[in-house]
């Protein structure tokens, strides 16, 4: 499903992807780990368009599409969803709105009509009574005075309702205590399909003990330098990346 080969990303004068190529077929969920700076968020930033990673060299695509002739809008209505290491704040406008507008957006993008108001409002409690959401917290400000937990929750809520084919889960469980980090998992796990694709970027094992990913791959130096099962993340959690960053 995503297809990324020899890219080179740079932000500013540093070049930060230095030649990474990377296969995750349709059903399947990769985890990529690797040390601080190694290049795991500007991965994830060139993949979703965001301004300023500029991509020098190299192809990604979604589908068989070309994902980098799109823009960042475009990329979203194709199926492409990301979740932030650190979810942005928009005062004044509640998670409600947000979400419905979103919907809206992706739907008329795609040439669907606009999901109804009753259809949406059923759909949203359903899925945030899964994750423990409370109604009032979506009528508040999107992520405004949220806490790191409830930032990501709202982001798992986010990806519930949108059904992305291939998503982008940068350090999900930054933030976390355990209990949301079994919820957001779950969710996570119950999004699992033939038809879509994950992308779990982490520094740390422990999300791995509950979405349990089909390849890790081991990014450093800005290219991805080992390949392996899901237990190639517990060898990581024990010895360290050191010699994969002697490799790179």
């Amino acid at each position: 499903m995503l297809e990324v080969k020899d890219l080179h990303v740079s932000v500013g004068d540093a070049e930060i992807i230095r030649g990474l190529s990377l296969s995750v077929p349709a059903g399947q969920v990769h985890a990529v780990m690797g040390p601080n700076g190694a290049g795991k968020s500007t991965l994830a930033y060139a993949l979703s368009g965001r301004d300023g990673y500029a991509i020098t060299q190299g192809t990604a695509t979604l589908g068989g599409e070309d994902l980098l002739a799109l823009a960042p809008e475009e990329r979203a209505a194709k199926g492409l969803f990301q979740s932030f290491q650190y979810p942005v704040e928009i005062p004044g406008v509640p998670a409600l709105t947000f979400l419905r507008t979103a919907m809206n957006a992706q739907r008329k993008a795609r040439g669907e009509p606009e999901i109804t108001a009753p259809d949406f409002l059923k759909r949203v409690r359903e899925k945030a009574d899964a994750l423990k959401i409370p109604q009032d917290m979506l009528k508040r400000g999107l992520n405004v005075g949220f806490s790191g937990g409830e930032k990501k929750r709202l982001e798992a809520l986010q990806m519930a309702m949108l059904e992305p084919r291939f998503a982008v889960l940068d350090e999900t469980d930054s933030g976390l205590d355990i209990d949301a980090l079994r919820i957001v998992a779950d969710s996570v796990n119950a999004l699992r399909s033939p038809e879509r694709a994950m992308l779990v970027i982490t520094h740390y094992q422990r999300l791995l003990d509950y979405i349990k990913p089909d390849r890790v791959h081991v990014l450093a130096k800005g290219r991805i330098v080992h390949s392996g099962g899901p237990d190639l993340a517990l060898d990581l959690e024990r010895e360290g990346y050191d010699k994969y960053l002697e490799a790179a």
